[in-house]
């Protein structure tokens, strides 16, 4: 890839170029294997997310690596680089430049290194020796792909004015881009930023190339060493999703980006092409993939990023987000903050968690709900909706029973279409409808949908044992939207089908109490059945609703 530039314009802003190696270094990770076709997966949501550069593995390491990499290189659209690893040995490299031959852009990275301890005890060469095969890897990488980086391998613990000859003998061979790794985690963000102003300083043709850097994490310093050596001039930045990698990892992606875009106000004019609001789905993607879980406080995209427990900050964040947010949950893919309700929380957090599912409690009844919370708060870690809607209920009063379920069957298992036949007793009257649906409670949902004449939409559904053992009573608590409006239902049974078709109704029923406007649930059909005549009375026609 070329050289970064700064774009035109009187306020132009120099971007920061973003090289990504979860497909080969996050890959190193333990247990984080891929097969070729998740790993062209990864690649395209990359490209998508907007990284200049995937570095997709080491082809020389095995076929398969080999044939990972030719098949990203071959697949992968856009303006992505697609970079194969090789160490600076004339059939790794001959081997890297088949993979990505086939690539609309294509970069080898050469590596060799270049500190003390690796030359004495792993390579056995002198420095003169060293040199010499560096300048030969990036000639020879050269004639295959006009886009060659290079790495002196252990660079942080390298003496500085030899790595400053190395760095000075690749650019002057031919690399575009010289990355500076801290290759086993051993730096500080004050030493590493001294050192790339070193580079910056004693290199004469520093300005031919971009300095990189490939920060890992073993004293936790990564994304810091790599933010420090970019404010001293580095503008590449070598990271992974979720800070995967060898050992503790390497800087993660999402908190380099973030902390460049957070902090314009300390690193000036820079950018990078990364679309943040891809970041949260991209996270969640190789997550599931790799099978390594992302921990619920990690920054930027774990799950408690942007929640908030504390009394104090949820009354700042109601207020004023900025008062406890650095950054919106918005820009970086989550749909919205969440507010932890637990026993840290406050009047205010409780009052518009209620508002917002629906309720509005007299004073009275508001205090007494709040107590309630409290309790129930020190009992649990967390406190959900479906908890909350039942202390507000029990406020306002029992929810009338409007529908009552007579009857419940419903059929489901493979290769049979779930069908669920309800019957309800209203006002006296009992009615019969069926439906189909995509398992067995969606069925019975649908059918008193038809039965009801209402549309809800259901937006929670939650499913917890409330006693021990294979007969187990099972309690559901569903979040309904009527017309905007989200009402909530609970019930409870060792039958987790009818537990649903009545948590459900409940809700129904208390939207019928309530007299929200009825609607339709958009995006479900339903295929209509005849409905059976009440006893003793004629059936009324009713013409078949879609949902």
């Amino acid at each position: 890839m070329p050289k970064a530039r700064k774009s035109k314009g009187k306020k132009s802003a120099e971007r920061v170029v973003i090289f990504d190696t979860t497909l080969r270094d996050g890959e190193q990770s333990p247990g984080a294997s891929l097969n070729i076709k998740e790993k062209v997966e990864v690649a395209q949501a990359l490209g998508k997310l907007g990284v200049d550069v995937i570095e997709a593995g080491f082809p020389i390491a095995s076929p398969g690596d080999f044939e990972a990499v030719k098949a990203v290189a071959e697949e992968l659209e856009g303006r992505t680089s697609v970079c194969a690893l090789a160490r600076c040995l004339e059939k790794d490299i001959r081997r890297a430049a088949a993979a990505v031959k086939n690539a609309r852009r294509a970069r080898i990275h050469v590596f060799l290194s270049t500190s003390e301890i690796h030359l004495k005890h792993q390579l056995r060469k002198t420095r003169r020796e060293v040199v010499a095969q560096a300048i030969a890897s990036v000639e020879l990488a050269r004639t295959f792909c006009r886009d060659v980086e290079f790495s002196p391998m252990d660079a942080s613990r390298t003496e500085p004015a030899f790595l400053a000859e190395v760095v000075e003998a690749t650019i002057a061979a031919g690399a575009g881009t010289v990355n500076i790794p801290d290759t086993v985690g051993y730096a500080v963000p004050s030493e590493f930023g001294a050192l790339i102003r070193y580079l910056m300083d004693h290199v004469p043709n520093i300005k031919k190339t971009v300095i990189s850097v490939h920060c890992h994490n073993d004293l936790g310093l990564a994304v810091a060493n790599s933010l420090a050596a970019v404010a001293a001039g580095a503008r590449q930045i070598e990271c992974t999703i979720n800070g995967l990698g060898e050992r503790a990892g390497n800087t993660a992606l999402e908190e380099a980006v973030m902390g460049l875009r957070t902090r314009p106000d300390f690193f000036k004019r820079l950018r990078t092409n990364v679309d943040t609001k891809k970041l949260v789905p991209t996270s969640r993607l190789v997550s599931n993939l790799t099978g390594l879980r992302v921990q619920r406080n990690k920054a930027v995209v774990g799950e408690n990023a942007f929640a908030h427990e504390s009394g104090i900050h949820q009354d700042g964040i109601l207020k004023n987000e900025k008062t406890y947010e650095i950054m919106r949950a918005q820009d970086v893919g989550f749909t919205a903050r969440q507010m932890v309700l637990g026993k840290h929380s406050g009047r205010h957090a409780f009052r518009q968690r209620l508002r917002a599912m629906g309720y509005a409690l007299g004073p009275r009844e508001f205090e007494v709900a709040f107590e309630r919370f409290k309790e129930l708060a020190d009992k649990k870690k967390a406190v959900y909706d479906g908890d909350l809607a039942a202390i507000a209920e029990s406020e306002l009063g029992e929810a009338p029973k409007v529908y009552e379920i007579d009857a419940l069957h419903v059929t489901s298992g493979t290769n049979v279409i779930p069908t669920a036949t309800v019957r309800l007793r209203h006002k006296g009257k009992v009615s019969q409808d069926a439906a189909t649906g995509d398992g067995p409670v969606d069925a019975a949902t649908r059918a008193i949908d038809r039965l009801t004449g209402r549309g809800g939409k259901l937006l929670d559904y939650q499913l917890r044992a409330v006693t021990h053992g294979k007969d187990a009573m099972g309690e559901v608590s569903v979040g309904v939207d009527f017309g905007g409006t989200v009402v909530h239902g609970r019930a409870v049974s060792t039958d987790i089908v009818e537990a649903s078709a009545v948590a459900y109704l409940d809700a129904v029923n208390r939207a019928e109490a309530r007299r929200l406007p009825r609607g339709r649930a958009p995006g479900r059909k339903v295929k209509r059945t005849p409905t059976k005549k009440a006893p003793g009375k004629k059936s009324k026609k009713r013409g078949a609703r879609s949902r």
